[in-house]
């Protein structure tokens, strides 16, 4: 473990690196984190007050329950209301606004809204309450997703057929090119997501480079990695150069996770979806696809909630 002098050093170091590179510049370098959990981290490190001038970071669409559209929060707390539906889903749903209320307002005023760790254990509960429809809130990128395709061949496996998914993933990729094709958006290198690059690889961020000349870094989620993945953007927006680098090299790999990918593919396919405050993106999210329709709580139990 790195002693605090010894993380100050590399700090320092690193800042020079980056002051010296922006010397010439006539304009801030954008560096934008895809992922929310780098914005957290960053705010958290206080690395904006760190940075050198020169270097503007804004915070990307990385965050699943920030984009999660209105509908999909009123479809949510329309099916807690139902009797002989239990809601699993992670705690940091709960609170998040639809339209008039929350999951956390319906289950103050009774619905049954459990908070679960992992879609398996949603699963667990299936199990346990066989009258009962058990629904996870799928909700999450590409990092949650397999866990959520794993739980669905598990319950057809096992022959569990009260469980059932409601489907919001997101896909990374889409977004991002969905962002820099609005033209609104001026980025001048991407810190990619850590977590999502796991399963994803970090081939899939090839076009950042091949179509818009823009690098992207993937980095780790602790300062001072976060610092090398800023510091390696800078270099290559410096040297005027667009790849895509890999500093997060312990976990992620350029293939990512061959089984995590497999198992996302067998039971999802990508399907036009609807981003908080971005509207509909093409094949920028996961739809379950026919074989496993009797998983789709969606489809199972369909509701009309009108998009506001």
């Amino acid at each position: 473990m790195s002693t605090a002098a010894e993380i100050q050093a590399v700090t320092a170091e690193a800042v020079a690196d980056m002051r010296r590179l922006l010397a010439h510049r006539t304009r801030p370098v954008r560096i934008m984190e895809v992922c929310g959990t780098h914005t957290v981290a960053i705010f958290r490190a206080g690395l904006r007050q760190i940075l050198p001038e020169g270097i503007e970071l804004v915070s990307g669409p990385g965050c699943p329950v920030c984009v999660t559209a209105d509908d999909y929060i009123d479809a949510a707390i329309a099916y807690a209301k139902m009797d002989d539906v239990i809601i699993t889903t992670f705690g940091d749903m709960l609170k998040v606004p639809g339209t008039d209320s929350s999951l956390a307002a319906a289950q103050a005023a009774g619905a049954d809204v459990r908070i679960v760790y992992s879609p398996l254990d949603a699963l667990t509960v299936a199990a346990e309450n066989p009258a009962k429809q058990v629904v996870f809130l799928a909700v999450g990128f590409e990092t949650t997703a397999p866990t959520e395709a794993a739980a669905v061949l598990a319950a057809e496996a096992q022959g569990i057929r009260n469980f059932f998914l409601f489907s919001a993933q997101k896909l990374v990729p889409p977004v991002m090119r969905a962002l820099l094709d609005g033209g609104e958006t001026h980025v001048d290198g991407f810190l990619l997501p850590g977590h999502a690059s796991v399963v994803t690889g970090t081939r899939v961020f090839d076009f950042l480079a091949a179509d818009y000349h823009i690098p992207g870094v993937v980095g780790g989620f602790q300062p001072l990695e976060i610092l090398r993945a800023i510091q390696l953007l800078v270099r290559q927006i410096g040297a005027r150069e667009a790849r895509i680098e890999n500093a997060y090299e312990t976990v992620v790999r350029r293939e990512g996770n061959p089984g995590a990918r497999a198992a996302i593919d067998r039971v999802y396919e990508p399907a036009t979806v609807r981003w908080r405050g971005l509207g509909e993106i093409p094949a920028s999210g996961l739809a379950m696809r026919e074989e496993y329709a009797a998983f789709d709580f969606a489809r199972v139990r369909p509701l009309s909630v009108a998009h506001r």
